[in-house]
């Protein structure tokens, strides 16, 4: 989320197709992947440790699971195009209650890589991103046209290294594939959907899905988010919710907790998560050259000390940082009232020079 709209509507000429944010843009804490890139150059660590409790009521199973995830993301070669490694790696104490024995199974449950690609950006075009100056509910509320989503595809492959005691039979290799979309619904909502086909050419193939719904609180820095997954598979099935709360300490760092549980009891889970994400940023703009610029779109001259200016009132209001992962609070009523001054201003300036006839590049 940023704050600065202002900084951000005068970049947007320059930026183009750029997916870089101003602020680290993480998956986490749900399990839901955005559909945007972290920007090229950017590498991004992400990472928790989680602790589940599993019963299984037909087998008469208890289960406690220890664990860590990581995600490593770096944006390869352009914005659109991200690289990704996701593991999971847990340790499942089983004890039977029928018997009064116990074992401890312990590898991945999650191992994959793979390449995620933007092919639809709905914000590429800078006309989509401009405040309306006239009306604050018009920038604040729903409108059928956000549901428009921005879309990514991704392709990998999942690796079953050794005797995986969680993937009894399958091979070292299989595929994956997942369709990522994200609508921003309102400068304070964002909606992610994921569906994916894992372990593609194994005897157990997996689909399944992901609905992840982002909003940010009046303290920017503070996120919110619910999540919703089913799984589908001859070897396992299920139904998730998860909830959470995320928050930036940085423009580079935000840590994060949730929990969730399953809807049944074959078995039932509880589970809680507790991480952080990390990026370090290598990125620099690609500069447009004033010749590729059409005339009049950086929004006028810039004025003498403009930016001091800006930090000097950031820094009055206490302002060091900008907010949560894609989104975007808007311009405030003062903001708008400034901007159509500003608008206003720039109008008289070009209708008198259309009298004096000078001409306007």
């Amino acid at each position: 989320m940023k704050k600065y709209l202002l900084t951000l509507f005068f970049a947007l000429p320059f930026i183009g197709a750029s997916q870089y944010t101003d602020v680290i843009n993480s998956n986490r804490p749900g399990l839901s992947v955005s559909a945007y890139a972290v920007g090229r150059n950017v590498l991004q660590v992400e990472a928790g440790v989680l602790f589940e409790q599993r019963d299984h009521s037909l087998l008469n199973t208890e289960s406690n699971i220890w664990g860590s995830d990581i995600s490593l993301r770096y944006g390869l070669l352009f914005e659109q195009l991200e690289i990704n490694y996701e593991g999971t790696y847990v340790n499942q104490n089983i004890t039977y209650t029928d018997f009064g024995t116990s074992e401890s199974l312990t590898d991945f449950s999650r191992n994959r890589v793979g390449l995620k690609y933007m092919i639809y950006d709905h914000y590429k075009n800078p006309e989509r991103n401009k405040p309306n100056l006239y009306s604050w509910k018009a920038n604040y509320g729903f409108k059928f046209k956000n549901l428009i989503p921005s879309i990514s595809l991704y392709g990998g492959a999942t690796f079953n290294l050794g005797d995986n005691p969680f993937y009894v039979g399958d091979p070292t290799v299989s595929y994956r594939g997942m369709i990522a979309t994200q609508s921003r619904l309102t400068p304070r909502f964002v909606l992610i959907t994921n569906i994916a086909y894992d372990r593609i050419t194994t005897d157990y193939p997996e689909l399944s899905y992901l609905i992840s719904l982002s909003h940010a609180f009046r303290n920017p820095k503070w996120s919110a988010f619910v999540e919703n997954q089913g799984i589908q598979s001859d070897r396992y099935s299920d139904a998730l919710i998860r909830g959470g709360i995320a928050h930036l300490l940085t423009d580079d760092l935000q840590v994060d907790f949730n929990l969730g549980a399953s809807f049944k009891n074959t078995p039932s889970r509880i589970f809680i998560t507790v991480g952080g994400s990390y990026r370090f940023d290598m990125h620099k703009d690609k500069l447009k050259s004033i010749d590729e610029q059409s005339a009049g779109e950086n929004g006028g001259p810039i004025k003498k000390n403009s930016m001091k200016k800006k930090k000097k009132e950031a820094r009055k209001k206490g302002e060091s940082g900008s907010g949560a992962e894609d989104i975007d609070l808007g311009p405030s009523k003062k903001e708008l009232k400034k901007m159509r001054k500003q608008e206003k201003k720039q109008r008289k300036n070009k209708s008198k020079d259309r009298d004096n006839g000078a001409i306007d590049f």
